[in-house]
């Protein structure tokens, strides 16, 4: 059994915030007292965005998650490249970091899969990114379940703030096709997925609560989203990749550490072992 739990962190739209928050995370004291972080990402990428927004972070680029080593002051990056990022701006949106968030994910989900690292934290995508990329994408829950192998009906959005979470019964559908879904049996799925994930975040008997309209609605970056119901224990953060800041090192990282420090102490509860498949 591992000292500490291993959390890949997904450096989310090259062109956005993501790179920044990734490795102010993983510097951040708390996170590395909790956890063995390791940022997925391209290198390259995330030497700019150190330097643009001066962040003393030293890279090590590793080829493996078995490769990673805490023991100095380094950043732990499992590299993937993406030789289209090479001339990438700050702040625009391109094909090409659309690819590169959903790699950078999809990378990351791999390695969760594979045990090599016990949970998933993804920094924000773009979705005009991900769309001029001609990748169909409607959120992380539906990816992750594609990504792990679940039924897509399975996978929900679990919202986080302090003590409260949110699940969401319908994500990014119509409003007749959400109306059409409140049905008695996925109502009834929704409560069971919610039930297993609170008990997996340490809630011994939960009590659950029916009911709320656009419970997404108002949450001003505040909350840190997990994806429930697949085998792997992924967590992305509030919505919006700030192109109009992107470089110049005014991002918060606060929503990525506190998503990184709730899969972490999930996991301890855990024993540090990886989730069932």
């Amino acid at each position: 059994m591992r000292d500490k739990t291993r959390i890949a962190i997904a450096a989310g739209d090259p062109a956005g915030i993501g790179p920044e928050v990734s490795l102010k995370a993983a510097l951040d004291p708390a996170v590395r007292n909790a956890c063995n972080p390791i940022v997925v990402g391209d290198a390259g990428v995330l030497e700019r965005h150190a330097a643009a927004c001066a962040i003393a972070a030293e890279l090590r680029v590793i080829a493996r998650a078995a490769d990673a080593d805490w023991s100095d002051h380094r950043v732990n990056v499992l590299g993937c490249s993406q030789p289209d990022l090479a001339a990438l701006d700050f702040g625009t949106s391109s094909a090409a970091s659309g690819r590169a968030a959903l790699a950078f994910a999809g990378t990351a989900i791999e390695l969760a899969l594979a045990g090599e690292v016990d949970a998933v934290v993804a920094a924000p995508q773009n979705e005009t990114s991900i769309a001029l990329a001609g990748i169909a994408f409607d959120g992380y829950p539906s990816f992750v379940a594609r990504a792990t192998g679940t039924d897509e009906s399975d996978v929900y959005l679990m919202l986080c703030f302090d003590d409260v979470k949110i699940v969401h019964a319908t994500l990014h559908r119509s409003v007749r096709q959400a109306i059409e879904m409140i049905t008695r049996e996925n109502i009834a799925r929704v409560i069971a997925a919610t039930d297993r994930a609170l008990k997996r975040l340490g809630t011994v008997a939960p009590r659950i609560a029916v009911g709320g309209l656009n419970p997404h609605a108002g949450e001003s970056g505040l909350f840190a989203a997990l994806t429930i119901g697949s085998p792997i224990l992924f967590s992305s953060v509030a919505h919006g990749s700030a192109h109009d800041i992107a470089g110049k090192g005014a991002a918060d990282p606060r929503a990525l550490i506190e998503a990184v420090l709730r899969l972490s102490k999930a996991n301890q509860r855990l024993g540090l072992q990886p989730a069932p498949a």
